[in-house]
């Protein structure tokens, strides 16, 4: 079987700075990654590139077998991959359920004929209250996307990726700006996403939180893979721990 994911020497250089240098990740369906690295690490460039937000200099992006290298989101998205954002932006006058409800209807808005030829919308809606109660957010469909708090803004996103029945989930920080509770109701929320059989890929700064749910860690530094493995092994190497100039890693690592 093809992997769900394969990253083949992937690279790209903004003016003098080179980005990305020679990127190469395999990931199988099923997996739980957690990519990491210090601040200009090549993060958010490797998941941009992915998501098909920016084309890369050099490389393949391969999602289920297919090249989509040159392909825009839309197709990506159709082909089973979504991204949830750091900075999450709902479409906060609409309800709750709603934003869902356009996410779940992807297929048909993606035609507009059939968008035009499908007015029933019941089936979306029983789906997305199905969602929201696996995230969490059950009770507050009715609400304004707008008047929830930060960590239920976090798991609607969540939420809206599921919608479109994702075969691969790149999470993009998604405890950034919560609070220990609501970090851990996040996590544990991701956690779940991945035990439905969803593969996960997880951008996360909160090295413990990724070292508690990610069964795998790769590590960017300079725009190159310097780890790839178990995370208790991966954490205790020494270029990995240099690159964290030994603190969050090696203190970690040691306990």
């Amino acid at each position: 079987m093809s992997p769900a994911l394969d990253l083949d020497d992937i690279a790209i250089r903004f003016g003098g700075v080179q980005a990305l240098d020679g990127v190469k990740i395999s990931i199988e369906a099923g997996e739980f990654v957690g990519l990491i690295g210090p601040n200009g690490a090549g993060k958010t460039t490797l998941i941009r590139i992915i998501a098909g937000a920016v084309n890369p200099d050099r490389g393949r992006v391969v999602l289920g077998g297919r090249d989509v290298t040159s392909a825009s989101t839309a197709f990506r998205v159709r082909r089973g991959l979504t991204l949830t954002h750091q900075i999450v932006r709902p479409f906060r006058e609409m309800t709750v359920l709603d934003n869902v409800v356009l996410a779940a209807g992807y297929r048909r808005t993606s035609n507009p004929l059939r968008a035009l030829l499908s007015l029933d919308r019941r089936g979306e809606s029983e789906r997305a209250a199905v969602i929201l109660a696996r995230v969490g957010l059950g009770g507050t469909e009715g609400k304004l996307a707008g008047s929830l708090p930060l960590g239920q803004m976090k798991r609607l996103e969540v939420a809206r990726a599921l919608a479109v029945d994702p075969q691969v989930i790149l999470f993009d920080e998604p405890l950034a700006g919560l609070n220990q509770a609501e970090a851990a109701r996040q996590a544990e929320t991701i956690g779940e996403v991945h035990s439905n059989g969803v593969t996960v890929v997880l951008v996360e700064h909160n090295l413990e939180a990724v070292m508690r749910v990610s069964r795998r860690l790769v590590v960017l530094n300079d725009g190159r893979v310097i780890g790839d493995g178990a995370p208790s092994a991966v954490v205790a190497d020494r270029l990995v721990r240099e690159a964290y100039i030994g603190t969050g890693a090696a203190t970690y690592a040691e306990r």
